[in-house]
């Protein structure tokens, strides 16, 4: 398997297991609580909504993917979703060696 697909593959594990924020302002509220971990955004979303988040993730330690179209991550999720917050270390750091090893 693709690890594009194994890293899609998790997210909608995360999803199940709820260890995801969905949407704008549940992405934002787990920045501000130094939850997030990893946050993926479609690569189609707008300049805007990428422009907002960004002025969110200053001073954040947290990475951003951007290489799913919100196509995608709606459909690792089962939902239409284009901004996505993993809240476990757990996901993330599996999710981040799996882009590592070549998405």
């Amino acid at each position: 398997m693709q690890n594009k697909q194994k890293t899609l593959n998790l997210l909608g594990l995360a999803q199940k297991a709820g260890k995801l924020a969905t949407g704008f302002d549940a992405v934002k509220i787990s920045l501000s609580k130094n939850q997030a971990k990893l946050i993926f955004i479609g690569s189609d979303v707008s300049q805007n909504t990428k422009n907002k988040l960004a002025f969110l993730m200053r001073k954040k330690d947290v990475k951003l993917v951007d290489v799913f179209s919100s196509a995608e991550i709606t459909q690792a999720l089962g939902k239409e979703r284009k901004l996505v917050s993993v809240t476990d270390s757990g996901f993330s750091k599996a999710m981040i060696k799996n882009l590592n090893e070549g998405v």
